[in-house]
């Protein structure tokens, strides 16, 4: 697999103000998402260089009523050994993973149906994404191959930019952070980064 990205990036991770805090001073690490739902798959989820989204994101899970005050950190993080899903080896690699998925599921009878993605047309509930990047894990270290410490993609998301544009507002970049031995040290992120 082609490692042609750089290796370091600035990731923010949105969270309610007591986790951020904790997080800051070092008395607890993020939490690992592992929801059959995750666009990523299992791990600590950060937007990549952007702030702004990432604060957006900890605002509308406040809205719902899960986070008391909207916040985030920010990390450095080395990306390792990434499941890139902007390289084309990796999109192929995943395509593999899903056809045998697919064909797992086709041969077995008790398996439940193939997930689907689900939920506007955002697809914000990833079940179909997260199996198949979950199978492809399992199916590399089954073989003996190494682990992923990252996976990387990138989402259009939310309304259009401007009339007939092929730009959405929400698109990003997202790392799902699964070896946290990636994380080299957050940081706190001054307000005008965000507001």
């Amino acid at each position: 697999m082609a490692r042609l990205h750089t290796s370091f990036v600035l990731g923010y991770h949105g969270c309610d103000r007591s986790v951020g805090e904790r997080i800051l001073s070092g008395e607890i690490a993020p939490a690992q998402s592992d929801r059959d739902y995750d666009w990523l798959g299992p791990g600590v989820y950060f937007w990549e260089s952007d702030p702004q989204r990432a604060f957006e994101w900890a605002a509308e899970k406040k809205a719902r009523g899960d986070y008391d005050a909207p916040f985030m950190v920010g990390a450095a993080i080395d990306l390792g050994n990434c499941l890139d899903l902007m390289a084309r080896d990796n999109l192929d690699l995943l395509a593999r993973a899903h056809a045998s998925l697919k064909d797992m599921h086709e041969r077995d009878e008790k398996l439940d149906p193939m997930p689907e993605n689900r939920r506007g047309p955002d697809k914000l509930l990833r079940y179909l994404d997260c199996a198949v990047i979950r199978h492809l894990h399992y199916v590399m270290e089954d073989a003996g191959l190494p682990r992923f410490d990252t996976v990387r993609g990138l989402f259009s998301e939310g309304e259009l930019a401007y009339p007939g544009s092929g730009f959405h507002r929400k698109t990003h970049i997202q790392i799902a952070v699964r070896n946290t031995d990636s994380i080299k040290g957050f940081f706190r992120v001054p307000p005008t980064a965000f507001e």
